[in-house]
């Protein structure tokens, strides 16, 4: 029965779509890497299931054990299935604002959710999850320093943009969370074409955008490179949700709001160049924004 594929050999290998509308007349093409195609929903399948898998081969830890992260919502989702698959235990702790589909997608998979205070934050979600690694409750993975992170992206998400557009991209832009997926694509990206821009975004200053952050130096992922990233463009809660609302009505691309916030600077950047092929990453599915009222605004 070895010819069928198992749910892990599923994560990766997602399309990426021409926009055919919201670009408008250019010259440029715009490219939307579709993570949502994922098994569990979004782009962090890929770090969630490196960072367990390494961690086997490396013999730290075994199936049994117990596992925590801080998260605000789709590396919590993807470790949960990635923790059923594999048989440990999740314990997940997240800001108490997150949607509610991220909370029941998590205790669907089986995992146990710890919520902190929206005032606290993923600031006090990191640092409850190393206090309690330290109480001796179980092994924090760190998706915010953990090279098996990126690594996902340096050995999947990268090399699938390059063989997609037939090495032809010259510009990729992503929302920068955890930095993980930045972080891989730009190495392997650069290593085959240094021309490669690399374009990260974050919150404009008082914007709450989930999954994307303007961290504190002191919280600054420690994967994080900045030498990695030729620009950093500050993108606003409101140009965000209303790219997502117009991917999906215009697109028939059913996205979150960092996915919008990923498109709408590519279309910044689109009017800026010419002729380029721009790549966006679109980080995850719609479905789990439902809730909180952001596809309801015209």
């Amino acid at each position: 029965m070895s010819e069928y594929p198992t749910i892990e050999s599923c994560i990766g290998n997602t399309p990426l779509v021409r926009l055919q509308r919201v670009p408008g007349n250019t010259g440029n093409t715009v490219l939307a890497k579709l993570e949502g195609d994922n098994p569990a929903g979004s782009v962090k399948d890929r770090p969630a299931l490196s960072m367990i898998a390494e961690a086997e081969r490396r013999g730290d830890i075994r199936p049994g054990d117990t596992l925590i992260e801080a998260t605000s919502g789709n590396t919590g989702i993807a470790l949960a299935m990635a923790a059923a698959v594999r048989g440990y235990r999740l314990i997940l702790i997240m800001p108490s604002h997150m949607s509610a589909e991220r909370k029941q997608a998590m205790s669907a998979y089986g995992a146990e959710l710890v919520e902190v205070s929206q005032e606290q934050g993923m600031e006090g979600a990191r640092d409850l999850a190393l206090q309690m690694q330290a109480d001796g409750k179980g092994r924090v993975l760190d998706q915010f320093g953990n090279p098996d992170n990126p690594l996902a992206h340096y050995r999947g998400t990268g090399p699938e943009i390059w063989r997609q557009t037939g090495g032809g991209i010259t510009h990729f832009v992503s929302s920068m969370g955890t930095t993980g997926t930045i972080m891989g694509c730009s190495a392997y990206l650069k290593e085959q074409n240094p021309g490669v821009q690399i374009i990260g975004l974050q919150p404009l200053e008082g914007s709450s955008i989930p999954g994307i952050r303007r961290w504190p130096q002191a919280y600054l992922p420690a994967i994080f490179d900045a030498a990695r990233v030729d620009r950093v463009m500050d993108i606003s809660q409101q140009e965000s949700e209303t790219m997502m609302r117009r991917l999906a009505r215009e697109e028939g691309i059913f996205c979150g709001v960092s996915s919008g916030g990923a498109v709408a600077a590519a279309l910044q950047l689109s009017e800026e160049v010419s002729e380029a092929v721009i790549v966006a990453i679109v980080c995850d599915r719609g479905d789990r924004y439902l809730s909180t009222g952001v596809f309801a605004t015209p």
